[in-house]
């Protein structure tokens, strides 16, 4: 069974102008399915033909496959990214609120740390919004590195590659998290991934 490419959750033009219908028409529809592209082509005739994007990417980890490691968990990331964004976004509420309050201080602090983290970042990578236990931390991760397996639970992510923004703010990536920070995290589907048992999965 091939991995999918899931359409995004919104349409092209829904994120302007913090993200613009060509970015996010360049970035599923090229960048992103090539990721899928490249997965398929890998696994086609292999044990792992009928796996979970999951299991491809524990799998490649495991054995020390680069090449699969990379493009199935840029896949896996690119999906939870998509589900970290909204339109509209709204304010975190009930046990999650408490939660990133008691980790933080404040709900502002929050968005402050996930800029922060995401501006010092070096080249590129992911700065994600991390539940491990009842702590919520804000981390960073290298290239293709993941969530998708391991201890720790994510509950948003934003992508840090250039692709993500250069067509829009060009070289100004604080200005990029700035705008998604305030207008555009799925704090609905953070919620979902905060409650859930286990790690969101790749639909398909």
């Amino acid at each position: 069974m091939a991995i999918q490419l899931p359409p995004l959750p919104y349409a092209d033009d829904a994120l302007a102008p913090a993200i613009s219908a060509t970015t996010l028409q360049t970035h599923h529809g090229k960048h992103h399915k090539a990721y899928v592209d490249k997965t398929n082509a890998a696994i086609a005739g292999t044990d792992l033909a009928d796996a979970t994007l999951e299991q491809i990417i524990a799998s490649a980890q495991d054995k020390g496959d680069k090449g699969l490691f990379n493009n199935s968990a840029q896949a896996w990331n690119h999906a939870f990214y998509w589900n970290s964004l909204t339109p509209a976004s709204s304010q975190p509420t009930g046990e999650l609120l408490a939660a990133l309050e008691a980790s933080f201080g404040s709900f502002d602090a929050v968005g402050a740390e996930l800029e922060a983290q995401g501006t010092a970042h070096f080249a590129s990578g992911w700065v994600w919004l991390v539940a491990r236990g009842e702590a919520i931390t804000v981390e960073q991760t290298h290239d293709a590195a993941t969530f998708a397996t391991g201890d720790a639970k994510p509950i948003l992510v934003i992508d840090l590659w250039e692709h993500a923004y250069y067509l829009d703010h060009k070289n100004l990536r604080p200005e990029y998290l700035k705008a998604v920070i305030a207008r555009h995290l799925n704090w609905d589907f953070a919620s979902e991934n905060f409650d859930r048992d286990g790690v969101w999965t790749y639909p398909g």
